[in-house]
């Protein structure tokens, strides 16, 4: 079977491993035993983890609470024999259920677009001959062989290696290439520090090696972490549980006063056909059979608003989630920052220099308290950054399509520092004679270089602190002249810049005597300290905002990396994160080690006054989320890695890189940010928060056509007398208005200050005391006019019954129009919001007058609707009570806004 993790392959010897699993660290397995094992463990891939089909994303548009009952009423009205009834219920039911099947469907061929998998190769070693194989066809056992720019193929443990550095980041974390030695390591190191061996799915950035493979498919760390996706829960969106926490709510309550009113007239002894007519009439004017279908719009426009600001929605109550979030959570490299090494900080002739400039952008130069310094003022840093751009051998090419680096990024975050001191190097006058490659047990990399100019060959060092100080006799001052080293000096800037995340370099030289050629380890000693180089993997300027910008609209952002606690304290730090502090000052990172003996009880409080984790495990960044959870969070997850997978799936909701994140992260997340920009997520919360509004809005304005209604119907039970409206044009109202009133406020604008308030609390409810005060009150005024109309018209006529059902109708909706311009905002007067900012009210408004024309006037409608023309007085009387529900509205507005 497929061997995993558990063996701890990382603490035995190579040898040990190498007869443990049955191979040959020359020859490798021979073919006949390959074929053996991949017909025994099955391919080298992981397992496809099916997601849900078409047929049951369709069910699931029927399921909703509200849905339901429509369904149910249309059986009813069919057994009834109220077809035409039947047949508009169930067009809403049917169009409802086609636009968020389709809004699903095209999301996840989106996605299906950006997982569209690569056909990797890897080179093996089968009975002593290599070979290019597919990655698929790998086992256990097999000797594979790396080079630079490989993807890992399966986990190896490395048997040979020469200056082999792997990007582990997806993985880990890990925010700079691991330089991989094969020396076994203690049992309990993390999977962050087994660096003797390689994983799959991260790749070669520089060396090459040779490894026996150890695991594949899903027994690999990136197939545990998979397996970990699978056990993380599928969390219902705060939409969604207020959605059905309102459904629910509005069914029980149509429900019970529909079988109140069958009850009662049941007692009356009333004909039980009509009275069972008149309920469920009753229930299908109180249903708000609109609102499934314009919160789907309402969504689908969140969705296309978000896709314009480069990120792709995958369900549709994501759009409104971030709105709600609480706390985000997120990944660091690549993230929050730019994933380039940058060097910000050169200590020279014991002079500290600044240098400007983000990532492998050239732009930029070199500072000294806050002046700006040519690289000539000072010698030593003239010789400093001369030399690590000739001990290098990392190239950064630019090109049409972008930046890209050839070899190390912290090589090439050198080659960038060399470009911003411009010409003044003479690289050019430089040839390279011999060269001692980056090993791990050495820790520096050197270079034997010949001035063409002056004739002389110089030894140029980078590397370790802990090597290379104890080698240096003597610095070079700002003018050039040697002086003695101050080694003590040298180690008190080296703990002061390290304090602040900072990776160090110790750049040296040595001239070396006339006619050398070559340089050997021993050369190294009694050199010349030329400075320190500082460099860091810079945080993004716009995530800085976007930080800010969280903040301030009272949500949490929290650090969860892979990477080591110093530097992701210091980016934190740097980005503006609030936590819980050291002594210093500073941001405390909470690492994976000290996750471990937190319980699960006591994590819930240590997640909620920290704000940065650093070397933490898969595992650890899903228990977390969990944890936040806990105490009430709505949390978001970015991340773009195979080790955010799992917390990405488990939060509210996940959000992932789309253009540098991986598949199983991408397939984890119900969001993804094509432009890998954790700025984006602030446009995300902005647009959450307009469409929860623009929701509530059209809540708001939707309720009291079916509270009105429903009291309408109610009153003309309880007293006896003749439905003032017909089912069919109850649902007429619904729906017309619904799509061309309801549906304008999809576009208002987000409002002033959407982003300096704090998040919802997740248990609040859709409605709010406030906001069903305000239903109840304008229900009570449309059912009082509609009522109060149709029995003056019935008494001046009883033989014109349909006239006064006609009138009735008409003004229920000249009400809802009217009341559709008091709920452009719950908070700020109407007039206050710009008469024509929306225009798709005013064109709403005139279409809807335009078809109750029709409905009233057209013999057609007449005949379908059981409407009749009426008197030209009629339309005065329903304008006057439509100022007065506007005005009431606006004064409601005024004494108790709604929040």
């Amino acid at each position: 079977m497929r061997e995993n993790g558990s063996k701890d392959w990382h603490a035995k010897r190579a040898g040990d491993v190498v007869a443990a699993l049955g191979g040959d660290d020359r020859a490798g397995l021979d073919e006949a035993e390959a074929k053996h094992r991949l017909d025994r463990d099955g391919p080298n891939r992981l397992s496809r983890r099916r997601g849900r089909p078409a047929w049951r994303r369709l069910l699931d548009q029927f399921i909703a609470p509200l849905v339901v009952v429509l369904i149910l009423a249309v059986i009813v009205s069919i057994a009834l024999g109220d077809y035409v009834d039947a047949a508009v219920i169930g067009a809403v039911v049917v169009l409802n259920a086609l636009i968020g099947f389709f809004q699903e469907q095209r999301a996840e061929s989106a996605i299906a677009a950006l997982d569209a998998l690569v056909v990797t190769e890897a080179s093996v070693v089968r009975g002593g001959r290599k070979a290019r194989v597919r990655s698929e066809q790998l086992v256990v056992g097999d000797l594979v062989e790396l080079h630079s720019g490989d993807s890992v193929p399966a986990d190896l443990r490395l048997l040979r290696i020469r200056d082999l550095h792997v990007d582990e980041a997806p993985l880990t974390g890990e925010s700079v290439p691991v330089r991989k030695q094969i020396a076994e390591l203690p049992p309990d190191a993390v999977l962050a520090d087994r660096t003797n061996l390689a994983f799959a799915g991260t790749a070669v950035t520089y060396g090459s090696a040779a490894g026996i493979v150890v695991a594949t498919g899903d027994a690999t760390e990136t197939g545990r972490i998979a397996g970990l996706i699978a056990s993380a829960e599928e969390i219902a969106t705060p939409l969604t549980r207020r959605i059905e926490g309102l459904s629910r709510a509005l069914v029980w309550i149509i429900l019970a006063v529909a079988a109140g009113a069958f009850a009662l007239e049941a007692a009356r002894h009333s004909d039980l056909a009509k009275t069972f007519n008149a309920a469920v009439a009753l229930a299908v004017g109180a249903i708000p059979e609109g609102l499934p279908a314009a919160v789907t719009v309402l969504l689908a426009v969140g969705v296309s608003q978000m896709a314009k600001r480069r990120a792709l929605v995958r369900r549709l109550p994501a759009v409104e989630t971030l709105g709600s979030t609480s706390v985000i959570c997120s990944d660091k490299t690549g993230t929050l920052t730019e994933n380039q090494m940058t060097v910000t900080h050169v200590w020279a002739g014991g002079i500290d220099f600044g240098v400007k400039g983000v990532g492998y952008d050239a732009a930029g130069g070199f500072v000294r308290e806050s002046s700006r310094v040519d690289v000539t003022s000072c010698r030593a840093l003239l010789e400093c950054v001369r030399a690590g751009a000739l001990c290098n051998d990392t190239r950064v090419l630019r090109g049409p399509e972008g930046t890209k680096v050839e070899g190390d990024p912290t090589e090439a975050a050198l080659v960038v520092l060399a470009e911003k001191a411009g010409g003044a190097l003479g690289l050019d006058e430089s040839r390279r004679l011999d060269v001692i490659p980056f090993e791990s047990d050495h820790m520096y990399m050197a270079t034997l270089d010949h001035d063409e100019r002056h004739g002389r060959a110089t030894m140029h060092v980078k590397g370790s602190s802990d090597v290379l100080l104890a080698a240096c006799v003597e610095a070079l001052d700002a003018d050039g002249a040697c002086t003695r080293f101050d080694r003590d000096a040298a180690a008190a800037k080296i703990d002061e810049l390290a304090s602040r995340g900072l990776r160090l370099l110790v750049i040296a030289k040595r001239e070396m005597p006339a006619g050398a050629t070559d340089i050997v380890h021993a050369d190294v000693k009694e050199l010349t300290f030329l400075g320190l180089v500082g460099m860091i993997d810079p945080p993004r300027a716009e995530a800085k905002r976007a930080v800010a910008s969280c903040r301030a609209a009272g949500i949490q952002v929290k650090m969860i990396t892979g990477d080591h606690a110093v530097t992701a304290s210091a980016i934190a730090d740097e980005l503006g994160l609030d936590g819980e502090r050291d002594a210093n000052g500073k941001l405390r990172a909470i690492t994976g080690r000290e996750l471990e003996d937190v319980s699960d009880d006591a994590l819930p409080a240590l997640a909620e006054r920290a704000s940065v984790f650093a070397r933490v495990a898969p595992e650890q960044k899903l228990r977390l989320v969990r944890a936040l959870q806990k105490r009430g969070h709505v949390v978001a997850m970015t991340g773009d890695g195979v080790n955010d997978a799992p917390a990405l799936k488990q939060a509210d909701i996940g959000v992932a890189m789309g253009k540098n994140g991986t598949d199983v992260a991408r397939g984890a997340a119900a969001m993804i940010l094509t432009d890998d920009n954790f700025a984006t997520i602030e446009a995300a919360v902005e647009e959450g928060r307009r469409v929860y509004d623009n929701l509530r809005k059209f809540i708001a304005w939707t309720l009291p056509t079916n509270g009105g209604e429903g009291l309408v119907l109610l009153a003309a039970i309880v007293a006896q007398r003749e439905l003032p409206i017909l089912p069919v044009q109850i649902l007429w109202v619904n729906l017309a208005t619904a799509v061309l009133l309801g549906v304008t406020l999809v576009f208002e604008k987000k409002e002033p200050g959407v982003m300096s308030r704090p998040p919802r609390d997740p248990k609040e409810s859709l409605l709010g005391v406030r906001l069903a005060v305000r239903t109840l009150l304008v229900s009570c005024l449309i059912a009082g006019a509609a009522f109060g109309f149709f029995e003056l018209a019935y008494a001046e006529d009883p033989t014109k019954i349909a006239e006064a059902r006609t009138i009735a109708t008409n003004t229920i909706v000249v009400v809802e129009v009217a009341y559709l311009f008091s709920c452009r905002s719950l908070r700020i007067p109407a007039h206050r919001l710009g008469l024509f900012s929306n225009r798709w009210v005013w064109a709403g408004a005139i279409a809807m007058l335009g078809c109750q024309l029709l409905f009233t006037y057209a013999p057609f409608m007449n005949v379908l609707f059981h409407s009749a023309p009426i008197e030209l007085r009629w339309w005065l009387y329903f304008a006057g009570v439509g100022l007065v529900v506007y005005a009431v509205s606006e004064a409601k507005k005024a004494l108790a806004p709604v929040h």
